[in-house]
């Protein structure tokens, strides 16, 4: 019950966030300033160039989702690091602890105060892409919930990753090594051709330990047509969620022990 008013808490400060707020207003924009030229497209779309038009409209609609995405990325990240940070900061946590709650209590209701934030962050994501594809007079033919569990599972890692770190750096720090990583963990995939100048057990041992986060990537699913849909069976969704699930419970878990051992304040 603690941890879960911790995290209603922590939800709740979210919401008041002038950042939170500014986040809603771009996402507002970008469907206004998405009209236009998704009705345009539309409005060019003939019998003759169906196909080709369709093609331009979801691929159109899919570099927005990507950058909408990217940004739920820095919002998880930054929102983890700030939850504990802003507290050690001001001293707020004192009066916290002060009560009986146990410090990986704490650290978890921060961290599930993140995920509502993160899944009401999703759940706008997935109506801005229906949103877009409706103005482009096309259909999204992905499953849903892989539209919302994918980003929600990635973002859990990236945001666990941001709650460890700042346990023992700064929140800026920590959001920037975050961000180091999540780019590191693209470059170094074998599919995208990694950085080639690293020895090849380096880059292996790397990508070994970096979140692979590629696996994660709703644009998998976020194509064109039933009949080029990349199907998976549940074994292979299991097994992709559940590794994102397992890498982002080993990050809180380190997170909960490194708090264990810190200050509670941080000048």
């Amino acid at each position: 019950m603690k941890v879960f008013t911790i995290a209603r808490n922590t939800f709740g400060s979210f919401l008041r966030n002038k950042l939170m707020i500014l986040c809603f207003i771009l996402f507002v924009c970008v469907v206004l300033l998405m009209m236009t030229p998704l009705a345009g497209m539309k409005m060019m779309a003939t019998a003759e160039n169906a196909q080709e038009m369709q093609q331009t409209v979801m691929q159109f609609i899919g570099i927005i989702i990507m950058f909408v995405s990217g940004a739920g990325s820095l919002l998880a990240a930054w929102a983890a690091a700030d939850a504990v940070s802003s507290e050690m900061k001001s001293g707020t946590i004192l009066a916290v602890m002060a009560r009986p709650v146990q410090r990986w209590e704490y650290l978890l209701g921060k961290y599930l105060g993140v995920q509502m934030l993160m899944a009401g962050y999703a759940l706008m994501m997935f109506l801005l892409s229906y949103i877009l594809a409706w103005i482009g007079g096309e259909k999204i033919q992905s499953t849903p919930w892989v539209l919302l569990v994918y980003p929600l599972v990635r973002w859990s890692i990236y945001s666990a990753i941001a709650m460890l770190l700042v346990t023992v750096f700064h929140s800026i720090v920590s959001f920037g090594i975050t961000m180091v990583v999540s780019v590191l963990a693209i470059r170094l995939a074998p599919s995208d051709g990694g950085v080639h100048k690293l020895p090849e057990w380096a880059r292996a041992a790397m990508y070994a330990v970096l979140p692979s986060t590629g696996l994660l990537s709703e644009d998998r699913f976020f194509t064109i047509t039933q009949a080029s849909l990349k199907q998976l069976n549940w074994a292979a969704h299991l097994t992709t969620l559940t590794y994102g699930l397992d890498y982002a419970f080993v990050c809180l878990l380190l997170a909960m022990w490194s708090f264990h051992r810190r200050g509670l304040t941080r000048d």
